[in-house]
């Protein structure tokens, strides 16, 4: 029992340094600068700038100036402020649909591995979800809602409620063969008891390397509903509906499509080396 107990408590404490030690590796370093320098510039989006992402001007299409950094869109909207805002709104609507996705995800795991019926029922449902296309959902979703943020939310947590899912049910699955949840059934304790207090902290390092990276695939999902229209309604600014509105103008005013690009490419790759460095971390 003495060698039981050891090893629970340590391995979740060895994942928690783990962490830690993955993140402070130049990729999480790295990762983290970028994510938090763009966070912390949409946060501070009203002390930056004064300008009014919706206002509109007879300024139409003006390069970068001291009065408009970004320069100006089709309809005389300053850019700087309108992508400020448009990254507030794309971290607004991750930081909602991810936490969705990996509650959902990690409760329908826990049903899976309660009996062979709801692993089969939930495996189908997560087949059924696999099975449709990114778009495809977009477009079915906001067919029955419409356009806006809280469709956006709901395809980004369908989307990404398998993997999560899976994942934990494959790590509940390898753990609860390993040798200190076996000694913890054979000492007595119930299968709930082994499953939250012994397999489940060691089952998670999976969930956390994910979350990561769901946020920088829900930077691309919103992008793509609101680069084709069925995302966030104009004229509130994002990401993706700038990208959209600048497509016209590419050759004769780049800079409309430079600085929402720049945002989703650095949000992405930050996301993407924070996920690697934990991932790197907890397999050490």
């Amino acid at each position: 029992m003495t060698t039981t107990t050891t090893t629970t408590t340590t391995l979740p404490l060895r994942a928690r340094n783990a962490y830690v030690g993955g993140l402070l590796t130049v990729r999480g370093i790295t990762g983290l600068a970028l994510v938090s320098a763009i966070a912390l510039a949409a946060l501070l989006a009203p002390l930056l700038t004064s300008a009014d992402p919706l206002a509109q001007s007879g300024d139409a299409l003006l390069g970068p100036s001291a009065r408009h950094p970004f320069g100006t869109d089709d309809l005389g909207r300053d850019l700087f402020s309108r992508v400020l805002h448009g990254i507030r709104a794309d971290l607004a609507i991750g930081l909602s649909a991810v936490p969705l996705a990996a509650a959902a995800g990690c409760a329908l795991a826990l049903l899976s591995v309660s009996s062979r019926a709801a692993d089969a029922a939930v495996q189908r449902a997560f087949d059924l979800v696999l099975a449709f296309p990114g778009l495809i959902l977009a477009l079915t979703v906001t067919a029955i809602w419409g356009p806006g943020r809280l469709p956006v939310v709901a395809v980004i947590a369908l989307a990404e409620t398998p993997a999560f899912g899976r994942l934990l049910r494959g790590g509940i699955l390898v753990q609860r063969e390993r040798e200190y949840a076996v000694a913890a059934r054979v000492g007595g304790a119930g299968r709930l008891r082994v499953l939250f207090r012994h397999v489940l902290p060691n089952a998670i390092d999976p969930i956390v390397v994910q979350i990561a990276t769901a946020l920088s695939i829900a930077v691309f999902i919103e992008g793509a509903m609101s680069f084709i229209g069925v995302g966030i309604r104009p004229p509130e600014p994002s990401l993706g509906s700038i990208l959209s509105q600048s497509t016209g103008y590419m050759g004769t005013h780049p800079a409309f499509a430079v600085a929402p690009l720049i945002a989703v490419t650095a949000l992405v790759i930050g996301f993407t080396l924070v996920a690697e460095a934990l991932n790197r971390g907890i397999r050490q």
